[in-house]
Order: structure tokens, then C-alpha cells, then sequence
């Protein structure tokens, strides 16, 4: 069996009974970090010494395959350094091949950055998507984020301090001057803060300099049906931010359902 085991993103005293249990019998653990696991064994004064594997973004592919055919002998643990496996972290390609392989899968819940910066936002949380980090390049997280200026669900991010303040820039870019966004940082821990306001609100903020674990929470966007004549908007303004026709009216057509080809007609008509 593979047990994926949710551990705490910052404070220890949200450390379940169920995973004390779990790390007291495990016979193998499965870490992102093994340096990290044994650190939280021992301030849990977990004195068991169970055979530990390293599981990263580097190896998971070679991994996956030889754990989930030693989880039919014997239970496998799973952990991250924070949170809940295969969120944002090693765990899915293993999950992956157990689940081909037939093995069961199973979890202990526990603490989310992503749920708890959710509940914590003010903004709406009957539906949403977590968009986990965006890229590191500017203009890759520049169109990441104009394929989302339609999306209507509330958007949960992962953001490193280095980039927050140029990723809330391109969030007022892409969403608007007025879209609502709260910005959770250090999420358990002695210095946990959330920030709410607009993107030019935040952005000020941030260029002082931020630090710690970040989590953004964006508000969706307003319902709203597309006219061709919006939509023909939206594709000549991405145009002229330097996006190339035929993918300006790929973006566009996503987001409100219209034909590309119709879109790129009366782009090209507009010209005219």
C-alpha cells in the first residue's frame, strides 16, 4: 500500500495522531528531502529508524516503478517536506504507476497551504483552481496568466518572494486594475500575514521586499458572456502588447468559447 502522508507547512502542533502512528511503524519512508524527514521524526521524538528513500522531481520517473513494486510486500510511506504529496511536490508520478500497477493508495489528510490561504482570502471559495507556481520567465508567466483572464473560478498561485512583486505586476496586466487579490504568507508560523487589496496595491508592498513561503489567492472574473465585438478587442490589445495574431486569437478563443478562425478573420478584416 502506498500511504501518502500529509505533514505540517509550518507549525508542528498541526501534527496528526494518525501520522505520529504511521512514522512510529513505517518500515519505508519515501521523502522529497531525507535530511528533512529525519529532522521532523526527531522533534516528534520519533525514535523508530525505518528505511528511507529519496523521491524528487529529479529521480521520481527511475523511482516510480521499483516503489510501487515494493508497496505490494509492504506499506510505503510518502512525505514532503510540507503539505501533502503530489501537491506541487514529488508523489504523483508514484501514484501514477501504483494505481497502474494496482496497488491501493491511500492518505492521511492534513494541513494545505492551498485550502488554508483559500479560506483565510476573503475571496470566493465555492469553486477555484490551484494554478500551483507559475513560470519563471516573464513571458511565459505573461501568457500563463492572459489564458486566466477569463477564468471565473478563484485562482490559488504558488509564488517565490524573488518573483512576487513582478508576478502581482503582471496579474493587474493580465486580470485588471480592480480584481481583488490576498497575498498568504508564512502560513502556520510565528510571522503569518495576508495581505488583501488590488495588484498596484500589492506590488507596492512587495517591492520592499517580501520573504517566506507565499501563497496567492486571485479573485475570478466576472460572468460576463463575450460579444465577437469584445472578443475582437481582447485579440487586437494582446496584438499590440507584442502576441502574435494567430495566438492571440487561440488565447481569446479559449477563454470565451468563440471560433479562433473567426476571430483571426475579423482581426485581419479590421486591418483592412
Amino acid at each position: 500500500m502506498i500511504i501518502l502522508a500529509a505533514t505540517p507547512i509550518g507549525n508542528l502542533g498541526d501534527v496528526s495522531r494518525r501520522l505520529v502512528e504511521v512514522l512510529e511503524n513505517a518500515e519505508v519512508i519515501v521523502a522529497e528531502d531525507t535530511r528533512t524527514t529525519q529532522k521532523l521524526m526527531q522533534a516528534l521524538q520519533i525514535s523508530n529508524r525505518p528505511r528511507l528513500i529519496a523521491l524528487h522531481d529529479h529521480n521520481e520517473k527511475q523511482k516510480a516503478a521499483e516503489l510501487a513494486t515494493l508497496a505490494i510486500e509492504t506499506d510505503v510511506v510518502v512525505v514532503s517536506d510540507a503539505g501533502m504529496p503530489a501537491i506541487s511536490d514529488p508523489g504523483y508520478g508514484l501514484v501514477a504507476e501504483a494505481v497502474a500497477q494496482g496497488v491501493t493508495v491511500t492518505a492521511i489528510p492534513g494541513p494545505s497551504a492551498v485550502l488554508m490561504a483559500l479560506s483565510i482570502s476573503g475571496l470566493p471559495t465555492d469553486r477555484f483552481t490551484f494554478e500551483g507556481f507559475l513560470p519563471r520567465k516573464p513571458g511565459e508567466r505573461r501568457s500563463t496568466l492572459r489564458a486566466l483572464a477569463a477564468e471565473s473560478r478563484t485562482m490559488v498561485f504558488f509564488e517565490s518572494p524573488a518573483r512576487l512583486a513582478s508576478s502581482l505586476a503582471d496579474m493587474g496586466a493580465a486580470f485588471g486594475a480592480d480584481r481583488r487579490i490576498a497575498v498568504c504568507r508564512e502560513l502556520t508560523k510565528f510571522y503569518e500575514e495576508v495581505r488583501r487589496g488590488t495588484s498596484a496595491e500589492l506590488v507596492e508592498w512587495a517591492t520592499a521586499g517580501v520573504k517566506g513561503e507565499i501563497v496567492v489567492v486571485v479573485e475570478g472574473a466576472p460572468h460576463r458572456e463575450a460579444s465577437a465585438e469584445d472578443a475582437l478587442a481582447q485579440v487586437q490589445s494582446l496584438v499590440a502588447s507584442g502576441v502574435r495574431l494567430k495566438e492571440a486569437c487561440a488565447e481569446v478563443a479559449a477563454a470565451t468559447g468563440l471560433s479562433s478562425r473567426d476571430l483571426y478573420q475579423a482581426a485581419l478584416a479590421a486591418r483592412s
